[in-house]
């Protein structure tokens, strides 16, 4: 079998589609590509890896400069990734493969795919997120009900360490004020963190728990899981005072906020460092700690 001809043939034909048939040449790229990164591997398994530099030596002269080596070894691996069990989707163009293949890891692949699916995410926030180990920050119990295709809850989304920007500032050595005024000032890449569907409802919430008045440090809504999240900052160590603390606050949203159609509110606490046994004997599930993390801008 001539694989050059036939990887010349698809790669013409798709360099004359691109410039006819704008509105779906994305597309036929991604396939064009798959369908020559196969025949690649199939060229590579008879006539071994150096096959990729005479291809493509022949390609540049005869098609065009952009076909090197580089190029023809990322649509092989393209087509790794998809035997192996990687989502294809219309939604992804091929500069969204190029990102993804760098990846190990099928089941963060396919994650990111999703994600660029449902939140319509271009290049520049698929590397934001991949770079901040978004996948990896799942708790191992969340990734398991993504590869069982299992519906997730509101807690399962919520990253851990949760990111905080900060400019040239060590955050290990502040103030709760400070760490609440950086989430405040970034609170949609925040919220992100969390999941979809949130909704920012104010922070310092004030509310009136007897004759005393306390402040939530920042209160949420989420529009999927019909549900108010009351967030607690705390620049310390999980102390058992702190669950205390929180709990109050839930049954007060529950309480006075919550309506008929709502699910209970969830409590999210968020640490300097976690404590294992206070959550190992803390019985309210509706409460997830997580740690922050302090990235330079």
């Amino acid at each position: 079998m001539n694989y050059y001809d036939e990887i010349k043939e698809k790669l013409i034909d798709n360099e004359i589609y691109e410039k006819v048939k704008d509105y779906s040449k994305e597309r036929n790229r991604v396939r064009t590509y798959y369908e020559v990164g196969e025949l690649i591997s199939k060229a590579g398994k008879h006539y071994g890896e150096n096959i990729i530099g005479e291809y493509s030596k022949r390609l540049v002269n005869e098609i065009g400069k952009k076909y090197s080596s580089t190029l023809l070894k990322r649509m092989r691996q393209f087509y790794w990734i998809i035997e192996k069990g990687a989502t294809v989707s219309n939604f992804l163009s091929w500069s969204h493969y190029v990102e993804l293949i760098t990846l190990k890891d099928i089941n963060e692949i396919n994650y990111y795919i999703n994600k660029i699916v449902n939140n319509n995410l271009g290049i520049r926030n698929l590397r934001k997120v991949i770079k901040e180990k978004e996948y990896e920050r799942l708790s191992e119990e969340t990734k398991l009900k993504l590869i069982e295709n299992k519906e997730l809850k509101i807690l399962d989304e919520i990253k851990n360490p949760i990111i905080i920007y900060r400019d040239n500032m060590d955050i290990d050595n502040i103030k709760e004020k400070t760490l609440k005024d950086l989430i405040i000032d970034n609170i949609s890449d925040f919220m992100k963190q969390l999941g979809n569907g949130y909704a920012f409802i104010d922070s310092e919430y004030k509310i009136k728990v007897g004759n005393t008045y306390n402040y939530i440090d920042i209160l949420l809504y989420n529009v999927i899981y019909h549900s108010y999240v009351v967030v607690e900052l705390k620049v310390t160590k999980l102390k058992k005072e702190h669950i205390g603390q929180v709990e109050v606050y839930m049954n007060y949203i529950d309480y006075n906020l919550k309506g008929i159609n709502d699910d209970k509110t969830i409590g999210l606490i968020v640490v300097r460092e976690n404590n294992k046994y206070v959550i190992r004997y803390s019985s309210d599930k509706r409460i997830k700690v997580v740690e922050y993390k302090g990235v330079s801008i």
